[in-house]
C-alpha cells in the first residue's frame, strides 16, 4: 500500500554529509527527513569494515567544526581513526544533537520524479513507498558506488568473497586460511598492509601499481587532545587557507630555484611527517611540470626501493604509467614491508593476467591459485556512481543518467539545469572529491541551507541551475583540470580508468574540480552575495 509523506525537504544519505545537513535544517524549524538505504547511519564509516581502514585526513581536521560543544568533548584517539572509532564519532554526534528522530533507515530511492505543476519531487522507495518533497538535498557520498570486475567465474567460487566496501558486519576468520586481494589501490593498500601477519597465505593480484607514501599514524595522548582544542580555530583558519583543506601548506620558494639538496631535505622531512604532507607540503611544480614530477617520482622510487628487500619486486611495485599525485594518492603503514614476507606474494597481472575464478580460487596465464578468501579491493564508480545508480527524471522525463553519460554538467556542484529543486552536496565538478572532505561539505552544507532560506524568505519555490551558468562552470572545472600533469592519468580524478562499466575508457570526464579550495569558496561567497545570478529563482 502506497504511503505518501510530504516534506519541505527530503535529504539523501545519513552519512558526513547528511548528518551536518538534517542538523542545520532542523535548527531552523525546516519540516525535513533524511532517508537512509542502509540500516543506520554512518555512510561510507558504516560500510567499510575492512581490516585497516581508518582516516588518512588527521582525525581532528576530519571532524565537524560547527559546535565548540562536541569540539570539547571528543577525544580523538588517534592521529588518524580506524573505522569503528570514526562510526562511534558520528553516533555520538547524532546522538548528542538527537538527530535520529529526523532519520529514517532502510530507505532506498529508487527513482525520482519531478512533478512540474506543483514544483515538487516525487520520490519512490523500493518497497514502493512515496514521498514528495519541495526540495531534496543529495549526500550520497563520492566514492559509495563499488564496482567488480567481470571475470568468468566469479559465482563459483566456494570459498569467502566480497568486495572491500560489503566486508561483512560480523568478524571474518582470516588466521590460516589463504587470501587473494585484487587490486593496489588506497583501499587494497590498507587491506594488505593490516592482514599480512595474520594470514597463512596472502596473494596480492596487482592491476596496475600506485604510489604511495607513509600515514604515520600515532596514539593522540590527553595532553596532545588537550592542545589540539586550545588550538581549534587556529586548526580550521588553516584548513580554509590551505589548498587542499589540511594543515598542510605548499612550499612556494621555487623548485627550481632551490639547489637539488634543499628539495632532497624537504622531501626527507615531508616523508616522516604524517598524513598528505609530502603531498600538499611539496613543491606546487610537481604537479605542473614533467621534469620536477620526473624528481621527485624518482624520489619516491628509491624510498620504494629501500623498503623493499627483493629488488625485482620492489620494481613491480613502482608504477611505471603515471607520475607521483598525479592519482588519487594512497598512505601506508609498513606496506611495502609486507612484501618482506615469506607468506605474501605479489601476482603481477600485466604479467600473468586472470583467466577467470574457478571453485577453489584464481587461475591466470600461469596457473591456478588456491584461496579460501578473494576480498576485490577493486574501488568504485567514483563522484557520478551513486547518482547512476538512481531513476532521476527531471524537467519532461529528462533522466540524469543520459544527461551525464559522457560526464557531469553542474553549476558548482551543487545544481544540473533541467532538475530543479535538487541541491548537491558533494556533487560532481565540486571540490569535495579533492580536498578533505568534511572542510569542504561544511562550507557546501551551510552555503544550501543560506539558499534555501533566501528563497524562504522571496517566496521562491522553484530553483534552477542557469544553462550558461553551468556551461561556464564546466569550462573552469576543464582549465582546472588540464593544467594539472593529472590530466593524463588513468583514475577516478580524470573520470576514466577502463573499471566501470558503460563509461569510455579513453575519454576523460571532468567529474571534480582541481581548482584550490579558497577558490571555490570565493565563487561561493561571489555567487551568494551577488544574489545567484547562476540560478533560476522562481
Amino acid at each position: 500500500m502506497v504511503n505518501q509523506q510530504c516534506h519541505e525537504v527530503v535529504v539523501l544519505g545519513a552519512g558526513v554529509s547528511g548528518i551536518y545537513q538534517i542538523k542545520r535544517l532542523v535548527d531552523l524549524g525546516v519540516d525535513a527527513v533524511v532517508l537512509e538505504a542502509d540500516d543506520d547511519l554512518g555512510g561510507t564509516w558504516y560500510r567499510n569494515r575492512y581490516p585497516g581502514a581508518r582516516f588518512d585526513s588527521e582525525s581532528y581536521t576530519y571532524g565537524y567544526s560547527f559546535s565548540r560543544e562536541l569540539l570539547d568533548e571528543w577525544h580523538w584517539k588517534e592521529r588518524f581513526s580506524s573505522q569503528p572509532e570514526n562510526l562511534r564519532y558520528l553516533n555520538f554526534v547524532v546522538d548528542k544533537f538527537d538527530l535520529r528522530r529526523y532519520m529514517r533507515f532502510n530507505a532506498h530511492v529508487v527513482q525520482m520524479l519531478w512533478q512540474e505543476d506543483d514544483r515538487t519531487w516525487r520520490l519512490i522507495l523500493a518497497d514502493g513507498e512515496e514521498l514528495t518533497a519541495r526540495f531534496v538535498i543529495t549526500g550520497i557520498g563520492v566514492l559509495s558506488t563499488p564496482t567488480l570486475p567481470s571475470y568468468p567465474g566469479m559465482d563459483e567460487f566456494e570459498g569467502d568473497t566480497f568486495h572491500t566496501y560489503w566486508w561483512p558486519k560480523t568478524p571474518v576468520a582470516l588466521e590460516g586460511r589463504r587470501v587473494g586481494v585484487v587490486g593496489t589501490g588506497a583501499t587494497g593498500i590498507q587491506v594488505i598492509a593490516e592482514i599480512a601477519d595474520k594470514v597463512d597465505e596472502l596473494y596480492v593480484f596487482q592491476r596496475r601499481p600506485n604510489w604511495s607514501t607513509p600515514l604515520n599514524n600515532s596514539p593522540i595522548s590527553e595532553a596532545e587532545m588537550a592542545q589540539i582544542r586550545a588550538r581549534y580555530d587556529e586548526i580550521f583558519a588553516n584548513c580554509a587557507a590551505s589548498p587542499n583543506g589540511f594543515e598542510h601548506v605548499p612550499d612556494r620558494r621555487g623548485f627550481w630555484k632551490v639547489s637539488r639538496e634543499e628539495r632532497m631535505n624537504l622531501w626527507d622531512a615531508l616523508y616522516e611527517t604524517p598524513g598528505f604532507a609530502f603531498l600538499a607540503g611539496n613543491f606546487p611544480e610537481i604537479f605542473l611540470d614533467e621534469a620536477a614530477n620526473a624528481e621527485v617520482s624518482e624520489y619516491v622510487a628509491n624510498r620504494i626501493r629501500q623498503r623493499v628487500r627483493d629488488p625485482a619486486i620492489a620494481e613491480k611495485l613502482i608504477p611505471r604509467d603515471h607520475g607521483f599525485g598525479t592519482q588519487r594518492l594512497p598512505l601506508e603503514t609498513r606496506y611495502f614491508e609486507a612484501y618482506n614476507r615469506a607468506n605474501v606474494h605479489l601476482v603481477d597481472l600485466s604479467e600473468q593476467p586472470i583467466e577467470r575464478v574457478t571453485k577453489s580460487g584464481i587461475q591466470t596465464t600461469a596457473g591456478q591459485v588456491a584461496l579460501d578468501v578473494i576480498v576485490w579491493a577493486t574501488g568504485f564508480d567514483a563522484i557520478t556512481g551513486s547518482f547512476d545508480r538512481l531513476d532521476v527524471q527531471g524537467v519532461g522525463g529528462a533522466t540524469l543518467r543520459d544527461k551525464w553519460r559522457d560526464g557531469p554538467g553542474t553549476f558548482l556542484g551543487l545544481a544540473s539545469s533541467g532538475f530543479p529543486n535538487l541541491l548537491m552536496i558533494a556533487g560532481p565538478q565540486s571540490v569535495s572529491g579533492s580536498t578533505n572532505f568534511p572542510r569542504a561539505i561544511e562550507s557546501t552544507v551551510n552555503w544550501v541551507t543560506d539558499l534555501l532560506v533566501h528563497a524562504r524568505a522571496e517566496g521562491v519555490s522553484r530553483i534552477e541551475a542557469q544553462p550558461q551558468a553551468e556551461t561556464a562552470w564546466g569550462d573552469v572545472v576543464q582549465r582546472a583540470h588540464d593544467r594539472l600533469l593529472s590530466r593524463r592519468s588513468r583514475g577516478w580524478f580524470t573520470g576514466y580508468n577502463g573499471n566501470v562499466s558503460g563509461h569510455d575508457a579513453g575519454k576523460v570526464r571532468y567529474v571534480a574540480y582541481f581548482g584550490v579550495g579558497p577558490k571555490y569558496a570565493a565563487r561561493l561567497a561571489e555567487e551568494a552575495g551577488a544574489g545567484y545570478p547562476g540560478l533560476d529563482l522562481r
